[in-house]
């Protein structure tokens, strides 16, 4: 029950997770990117704003986490003030997985005892990312599907909700077809490796990708197509008992991505709840606010976008002016 008191208040009256997990490197990049340098002060300063949003637990009930954010107190207290559920990123990212090409996510060993670490630090749930290209080879998809599953396995042993994340990236000129091919796929090996591990699909959060064309293909989808080859696929193959799906963002535009996720919730019923764990399409204003020291108005953009978020669970589309 406590794993599912944990999903249940995170998606509570549609909300969805925040995802703040960047790594060092990655938040580097984003840093650059609005000239701003990486310290760990620059990261506390920047995470800090963001997470002293007001009302922002109205509409966000978990936010990812790095490692170094949640063993900072002062950066992560306005998240426990505001009784948001905190979520730790465990995987040891993606390494080549053999000559044919792809990328297996490590991370396994050691992993039952920093699950207990986070526990104690006030991690309730836990994510750990499998990097899928359209062109792996079958091999690569099942090892990625039996290391998710292991570690799901691991997660629940300890009473950690456990975020199972197969993104299968877009990155290409792929047809949204075969974007629905290989999202298939990897879906049907994961849950029949989930199967087997023995793991408690009413105690786990899927993070998929939405089911759009190539970023490079000359044909695009609008969300009408988006939504119905998304939901054609995970109705196909993902089981009922899962309790939450929540979509990553997956690089596409934020109103895309928020679109998409209206449109699919326009539906008249779906077996799970379909939510959002948003990384960039969260946080993209916020952060050239905060840039240019306008940390209050980046606090108000992360409230307004958290908003347009949540209303994507009800069904309601966005416009924004350009």
């Amino acid at each position: 029950m406590e794993m599912t008191e944990t999903i249940n208040r995170i998606f509570d009256k549609r909300k969805g997770l925040l995802a703040a997990d960047e790594s060092t490197p990655t938040i580097q990049k984003r840093f650059d990117s609005v000239g701003m340098s990486s310290t760990p002060e620059t990261r506390h300063d920047y995470r800090h704003n963001l997470f002293s949003t007001e009302g922002l637990e109205r509409y966000i009930g978990g936010v990812i986490l790095y490692d170094e954010t949640i063993r900072n107190k002062e950066t992560i207290a306005p998240l426990l003030d505001k009784g948001i559920t905190l979520g730790i990123k465990v995987d040891g990212g993606a390494k080549p997985y053999n000559k044919t090409g792809g990328k297996l996510t490590e991370g396994l060993d050691g992993l039952t005892e920093r699950l207990r670490e986070y526990k104690d630090l006030g991690a309730e749930f836990a994510k750990w990312r499998a990097v899928i290209d359209v062109n792996d080879a079958d091999t690569c998809l099942l090892a990625n599907a039996w290391t998710l599953a292991r570690y799901a396995r691991k997660c629940q042993e300890e009473k950690i909700v456990p975020i199972v994340e197969p993104e299968v990236l877009m990155d290409g000129v792929q047809t949204i077809w075969k974007s629905f091919d290989v999202t298939e796929k990897i879906l049907h090996i994961l849950f029949d490796a989930l199967y087997w591990e023995r793991v408690d699909l009413e105690q786990i959060i899927l993070k998929p990708n939405m089911i759009v064309s190539g970023y490079k293909s000359t044909i695009r989808e609008r969300s009408e197509g988006v939504s119905a080859a998304t939901l054609n696929c995970f109705q196909r193959t993902v089981p009922s008992a899962v309790p939450a799906i929540a979509f990553l963002s997956g690089g596409q535009k934020d109103e895309e991505a928020i679109n998409n996720l209206a449109e699919m919730n326009k539906q008249s019923y779906l077996p799970w709840v379909a939510s959002f764990s948003f990384g960039r399409t969260m946080q993209s204003g916020a952060l050239e606010l905060w840039a240019a020291n306008k940390k209050s108005d980046a606090r108000h953009w992360t409230f307004e976008r958290a908003k347009d978020c949540s209303q994507a669970v009800s069904g309601k589309s966005v416009s924004w002016e350009k």
